[in-house]
């Protein structure tokens, strides 16, 4: 089963751990491991790697894979009681053999659906009980679509709160000769600074040292441009208010176990996130959050839009 034209195979990972292969018939792939529902690779059609996986990321649960696409649900970074990024991210996803209809345009056979449910020892931690679906896919041109339809199935009626954050990883080739479009003159909190909040002067973002900034209201086009490799990122996003980007420069980077001292010149963090204002979602209402390069008008929906040149 080594053919591209497999458009679904599983197959032992790192660790070995169980990920999933989507392939497209053009030649662009993607790797997700059920743990986490983490995608970890996704190459265009030249095999060329788009996104970033540090050479030390440890693939042992518990710990976090560093790097791909984490799921910052039900809390991101450190903005509540639970540990860093939430949980989703650290258990293990099963593959969903009974689907709900997704909404989507793609026809695309490379795609698979995994959920997350639960355990009783995860009620201890997080009390509400909740269904997280995912689909992951390939579309025709290899833009990689995310799906997430998340429902609060809690018995005593009760809503639940909760931020959310697709975690991208951005392969880049120097960080130094990376800029960022679309957020100018829009307002951040800066986590370096007790999460005060600024207005972004520059006519785009360049880096010079550590970012790791919250931007607010953001606008549904932000641009990705990477000048050695030619190649931009084109980030369109309906309904994910938030953007976060950050990259951990030299000090960090070396204080991390998991994440190789000069790393951080090679991958920049542009993650579609609803932060400033948490959703509350109350029982047996479906929410869907969308990462994608081509996604129908829907009200429902909410999605980042992905397109890479």
């Amino acid at each position: 089963m080594t053919s591209e034209r497999v458009a679904v195979e599983s197959a032992k990972g790192v660790n070995g751990l169980e990920k999933i292969i989507l392939r497209e018939t053009r030649g662009s792939s993607a790797e997700v491991y059920l743990y986490g529902g983490h995608v970890t690779s996704w190459k265009n059609e030249h095999g060329e790697e788009l996104l970033f996986v540090s050479s030390k990321a440890l693939f042992k649960p518990p710990k976090a894979i560093r790097g791909g696409i984490p799921l910052c649900f039900p809390q991101f970074s450190n903005l509540g009681p639970l540990e860093q990024h939430g949980f989703a991210r650290n258990k293990f996803w099963s593959i969903d053999t009974d689907p709900p209809a997704f909404p989507t345009n793609s026809s695309s056979k490379a795609h698979i659906d995994l959920i997350l449910k639960p355990s009783e020892e995860d009620m201890k931690i997080w009390p509400h009980s909740y269904e997280f679906r995912l689909r992951v896919a390939l579309g025709p041109g290899g833009d990689l679509m995310l799906t997430s339809r998340i429902r609060n199935t809690n018995s005593d009626g009760k809503p639940f709160t909760f931020t959310f954050a697709y975690h991208t990883y951005f392969s880049v080739s120097d960080i130094s000769e990376v800029r960022v479009e679309g957020l100018e003159t829009h307002d951040y909190l800066d986590n370096l600074q007790n999460r005060e909040r600024f207005t972004e002067q520059g006519d785009a973002i360049t880096f010079e040292g550590e970012v790791d900034k919250i931007y607010l209201s953001t606008p549904t086009k932000i641009a990705i441009m990477d000048h050695e490799k030619k190649r931009t990122f084109v980030l369109r996003k309906d309904g994910l208010p938030d953007a976060v980007v950050w990259n951990p420069w030299d000090k960090k980077a070396k204080a991390m176990a998991d994440f190789g001292d000069d790393e951080y010149k090679h991958v920049l963090c542009v993650e579609a996130a609803a932060i400033e204002k948490p959703i509350t979602l109350k029982p047996v209402v479906n929410l869907i959050l969308r990462e994608s390069s081509r996604v129908a008008e829907d009200p429902l929906l909410w999605s980042l839009y992905v397109q890479v040149s």
